[in-house]
C-alpha cells in the first residue's frame, strides 16, 4: 500500500490535463464575450467568397 501512495507515474498526465481543462475553458469564456465580433468576422468572410 505504501508503494501505490508514492508512485507518481500518472502525476504528469493528470497536470497536463489539468492545464488543457484551463485552457479551453478560457477559449469557451472568451468565445462567449466574444461573439458578435466572431459572428461578424465569419459572416464578412462568407459574404467575400461568394
Amino acid at each position: 500500500m505504501k508503494n501505490f501512495y508514492a508512485d507518481e507515474q500518472g502525476q504528469g498526465l493528470v497536470e497536463y490535463a489539468l492545464i488543457l481543462a484551463i485552457i479551453a475553458i478560457a477559449v469557451i469564456v472568451a468565445m462567449i464575450f466574444l461573439r458578435d465580433q466572431i459572428s461578424n468576422l465569419f459572416s464578412n468572410i462568407g459574404n467575400n467568397l461568394t
